[in-house]
C-alpha cells in the first residue's frame, strides 16, 4: 500500500509539461496509465468517458493543430508529444443524469475530471510528463477522429517523456483556500 507522503510527492512531482522528447511512450506504460482513468470513480458509476490514443504521426499532428492557437500564441508544443489522449464525454446512465438535473451539478464532466488527474498522476508514476488541453478547435477533432456530432470533446491529454527538470509550483497559500467549519 503506498503511504501519505509517497502520494503527495507523486501529486508534487506532476506538472503540466510543454516539451517533451522524442521519445515512444511503452506499450505497457501506456496501458497502465490508461487502467488508471478506466479505474477512477464517477457518479453512479456512469463511467462517462471513451478515452481516444492518437499516437499515429500524422494524425497526431493534425490533432496538434487544432490545438494550436497562433492568435494567442498557445499550445504550439503539441505536436512533440508522442501521444494526444482525447477524451470523449459518453452518455452517463440514469441515476448520474437525474442527479445533474435534480442537483444542477454536471456530474459527467466531474467524473472525467477525476479519470483525467488519474492518468496524469499514473503517467508521472511512469516518469511520463502530461497536459491537459481545453483550448482546441472541438468540431476538427471530433472530424478527424470520426466522433459523432452528438458527443463532446471536454479535454486532451498530451503525454510523452518530458524534455525538462521539474519546476517549482506556485500555489495560493493555504490559508487562502482552506477554512474549517465556516466559510
Amino acid at each position: 500500500m503506498i503511504n501519505g507522503t509517497d502520494l503527495l510527492e507523486l501529486i508534487n512531482y506532476r506538472q503540466s509539461d510543454r516539451a517533451y522528447l522524442n521519445t515512444p511512450i511503452e506499450k505497457e506504460k501506456l496501458e497502465r496509465v490508461l487502467e488508471a482513468g478506466r479505474l477512477a470513480p464517477s457518479a453512479c458509476n456512469a463511467q462517462p468517458w471513451k478515452f481516444i490514443v492518437v499516437d499515429k504521426q500524422e494524425l497526431k499532428n493534425k490533432i496538434a493543430d487544432c490545438t494550436s492557437s497562433k492568435v494567442l500564441g498557445m499550445n504550439h508544443f503539441t505536436k512533440q508529444a508522442p501521444v494526444h489522449l482525447v477524451i470523449v464525454e459518453e452518455r452517463a446512465n440514469f441515476t448520474s443524469n437525474a442527479g445533474s438535473v435534480i442537483k444542477n451539478k454536471q456530474f459527467p464532466l466531474i467524473d472525467i475530471g477525476i479519470a483525467a488527474e488519474h492518468i496524469c498522476l499514473q503517467a508521472a508514476a511512469e516518469e511520463l510528463g502530461t497536459c491537459m488541453i481545453g483550448w482546441f478547435d472541438e468540431p476538427k477533432v471530433k472530424k478527424l477522429l470520426n466522433i459523432p456530432k452528438s458527443k463532446r470533446v471536454p479535454l486532451i491529454i498530451t503525454m510523452g517523456y518530458p524534455a525538462k527538470e521539474t519546476r517549482e509550483k506556485h500555489r495560493k497559500s493555504t490559508d487562502k483556500i482552506i477554512s474549517y467549519n465556516s466559510y
